[in-house]
């Protein structure tokens, strides 16, 4: 297909001095360039040449949207996570997502069983309401006072134990990233209902308001900020078998070196960086831990890499900049980039207000 995008720039290199604080970068001779294969969701702006194999304005109601946490459900069955979205009445270069006209879910679920993303992501179908449109899974209150709930934006998803999960936060305001507290939902059907985890709850303040998972070894690992884009990432895991025994849970204590549990303060920094929305993977073939996420001081997606989860991170690298693809943020690897040469990753632009699918090469030393 034709991945020439006159609206978007679709290849990017990576910048050429070593990062030093909030200094600039090195070429990392591990990762090559990477490009937009594809629109995700969302009407195709007149001028852009690549594919758009989802027609979500026409079949589902959804016009725009953000975010994209994959993960496998089963062997060759993923579901996709959103954010906040709106109808086909959405206005994509619109004063801001939030003042589109009507028809906002806080958030829906996408499912698919495309496994060659060579040419996009195609969505096999969504978790839909009674008139065949895009339906809310986690529910959001829509009060926008600041006061109240506001949404409810999903930050990570898992499947454990035969079962779904999904780690949200529920917003209070977003002028200040002021969330009233961040939980799980479940589903025991494949995505088709879902139900509230009453035992696990992170508080306002906790250092795992915002996650990402990834299961290996037994744990699943949890990759973990507070609430927003300003504060470091830190680690706990768990067994599968205990994603609902909260108590059971262990936090990495880099200066004990040891798990400790049951006790969320004593996690300590991994990541020492304005840290947004993230995502982690282990890729078996290079035997790497890596991890994105959106990098609020630099404003772009930034890429690390370690050889054992609780580190030591490699220096941050620039994988998308912001100078290319303008108000991007969000970086959500799919599954399939565990196991071979490429990263494919959802990634979301403020405008257009849609979800677009970047692909990174890797590459030997």
């Amino acid at each position: 297909m034709n991945r020439v995008s006159i609206l978007l720039s679709l290849y990017l290199s990576f910048c050429s001095c070593i990062l030093h604080g909030q200094g600039t970068y090195i070429y990392n001779p591990s990762i090559g360039k990477t490009t937009c294969v594809a629109r995700v969701t969302g009407m195709p702006l007149p001028d852009e040449e690549f594919s758009s194999p989802n027609l979500t304005v026409q079949q589902w109601n959804i016009g725009g949207t953000d975010l994209g946490i994959v993960w496998e459900q089963n062997p060759g069955q993923y579901g996709i996570f959103f954010g906040d979205s709106y109808g086909r009445n959405f206005k994509p270069f619109g004063p801001k997502p939030n003042d589109a006209s009507g028809e906002w879910r806080c958030n829906f679920l996408a499912f698919s069983t495309d496994t060659d993303l060579e040419d996009g992501l195609s969505f096999s179908g969504v978790a839909t309401d009674n008139k065949g449109e895009a339906r809310e899974i986690i529910p959001g209150g829509k009060d926008k006072s600041g006061k109240g709930d506001w949404t409810s934006i999903p930050t990570a998803a898992i499947r454990a134990n035969g079962k779904d999960y999904v780690h949200y936060f529920n917003m209070r305001n977003w002028r200040h990233w002021d969330t009233n507290y961040s939980g799980l939902y479940r589903s025991a059907d494949s995505g088709i209902t879902w139900e509230p985890c009453l035992d696990v709850k992170f508080s306002s303040n906790s250092y795992f308001g915002q996650i990402g998972y990834f299961k290996k070894d037994g744990y699943i690992y949890m990759i973990g900020t507070e609430t927003g884009r300003n504060t470091p990432a830190r680690l706990a895991r768990f067994r599968e078998k205990d994603i609902e025994r909260q108590k059971r849970y262990e936090y990495w204590d880099g200066i004990a070196k040891k798990w400790i549990r049951d006790n969320e303060k004593r996690a300590t920094v991994i990541i020492d960086d304005k840290v947004g929305e993230l995502s982690f993977i282990y890729n078996y073939k290079y035997k790497k831990w890596i991890i994105a996420y959106f990098a609020s001081a630099r404003y772009d997606i930034t890429l690390r890499t370690a050889d054992d989860i609780t580190g030591p991170w490699s220096e941050p690298y620039k994988l998308v900049d912001s100078k290319e693809y303008p108000q991007l943020y969000g970086s959500f690897f799919h599954p399939l980039s565990s196991y071979g040469d490429e990263l494919y990753f959802l990634m979301s632009m403020w405008k257009p207000y849609n979800v677009f699918l970047m692909k990174a090469k890797l590459l030997k030393n």
